[in-house]
């Protein structure tokens, strides 16, 4: 660790070996900060690796699960002015290279949805879509396979019929038809892209069809699948999740062979964490991604990206409010993401400086939780965030 010394201008030299093994520029600029008493020097690089666009807030569905049922956001698509405005930021990422279609809206609703695809695979940049499956017709179908789509991850939450009748008012084996015509197509066509990928919201009403989510992943070709635990957003959810303060058992799901193509590979099954605990941290953060709401706002966060209220862990009634540093049609998206006040929030959150509310001796009597702050530590607090625990996942 070298030693600096302050000269009398107020400057530090730092080391030429520690530039280089840092890949810092001796020019760039630097933001000032203090935790603790130390000194933070944070570089203003737009090194940002992954974009979630929410192309729309519109939805063909009205799933008992759903946010919806906790905010009162407007319902509307995303401008082309705005999608324009993100793209020519994009631009200015040296590092991005993946941008996630997806959201708390369908974005096969969007009626631009195709040629958004087509700009941003112009750019050379992998491209996520993440859909209910129901809207994924032929015509659909075939225009994800010329553009080039790198997957489409397709919400399954129950595997019986009745279960996913229950769960989202529609039928499963239009979803099924929908990602077997898929497969066909890519087979007739010759190609791998985009590959199929599944997402199931776990909870008590649907665990007993967990066991049969290898199978049908394998059997459909999944190469990835996600098991999520329930973010409940009423007091009904909240009585139906399978997470709490005492371990669990994990889930008892595999991967399983996956046939993409001319070759086999093992499909990847991602679990959640089944309680609280002391490992926190966020991948958001940690990925070097931005969240662009569909009216351009930018967040930090899946879990910060709407208003809405939710369940804690512990079963406290949260209200949270949006949380933007910037947007898109006022400022560059590097000059939002380079600013002192994202720039300050990632570092606190990468240190996850926040309080363990949770198990917080006085969580019964605090009322800070409520507005999703905390005593200590950056406000709007993460310190009951399920993502950050793990409990909650995500494409």
């Amino acid at each position: 660790m070298p030693k600096l010394s302050l000269n009398n201008l107020g400057q530090f030299k730092l080391p030429e070996d520690f530039l280089q093994r840092r890949n810092l520029d001796p020019s760039a600029d630097y933001w000032l900060d203090e935790r603790d008493g130390d000194l933070i020097f944070h570089p203003c690089r737009p090194d940002a690796k992954k974009i979630y666009i929410e192309v729309t807030t519109v939805c063909n569905l009205n799933c008992q699960t759903c946010i919806r049922h906790s905010w009162a956001d407007p319902i509307a698509h995303m401008k082309e002015e705005t999608f324009n405005k993100i793209l020519d930021s994009i631009r200015a990422f040296p590092a991005l290279d993946r941008v996630v279609l997806t959201s708390f809206g369908e974005p096969l609703t969007h009626p631009r949805i195709l040629n958004m695809i087509e700009k941003l695979r112009e750019l050379k940049l992998s491209v996520t879509i993440g859909t209910n499956g129901l809207l994924l017709n032929e015509k659909i179908s075939r225009e994800l396979i010329r553009l080039g789509v790198n997957q489409v991850v397709v919400s399954i939450d129950g595997l019986k019929p009745e279960t996913y009748a229950g769960i989202r008012g529609a039928q499963l084996n239009e979803v099924l038809e929908n990602i077997e015509r898929l497969n066909t197509l890519k087979r007739q066509l010759g190609v791998v892209n985009p590959t199929l990928g599944i997402e199931f919201v776990a909870m008590k009403s649907n665990q007993e069809e967990l066991p049969g989510l290898s199978e049908l992943s394998t059997r459909l070709g999944a190469v990835r699948t996600v098991v999520t635990n329930l973010l409940p957003y009423t007091r009904e959810m909240n009585a139906d999740k399978l997470y709490g303060y005492e371990p669990a058992s994990p889930f008892k799901i595999s991967g399983g062979p996956v046939k993409p193509g001319a070759w086999v590979k093992w499909g990847v099954t991602e679990l959640p964490r089944m309680h609280y605990g002391a490992e926190q941290h966020c991948r958001f953060v940690n990925d070097y991604a931005i969240v662009v709401g569909w009216d351009g706002g930018v967040s930090p966060c899946y879990a910060l990206s709407h208003s809405y209220q939710y369940f804690t862990v512990d079963g406290v009634e949260k209200q949270v409010s949006r949380l933007t540093f910037g947007n898109v049609n006022q400022a560059s998206l590097a000059d939002i993401w380079m600013s002192e006040e994202f720039v300050h929030y990632r570092s606190e959150v990468r240190a996850f400086h926040f309080p363990s509310c949770a198990d917080c001796d006085l969580r019964d009597t605090c009322d800070l939780r409520a507005k999703n702050e905390a005593c200590w530590g950056y406000n709007p607090s993460c310190a009951d965030c399920l993502w950050a625990q793990d409990i909650v996942r995500c494409p």
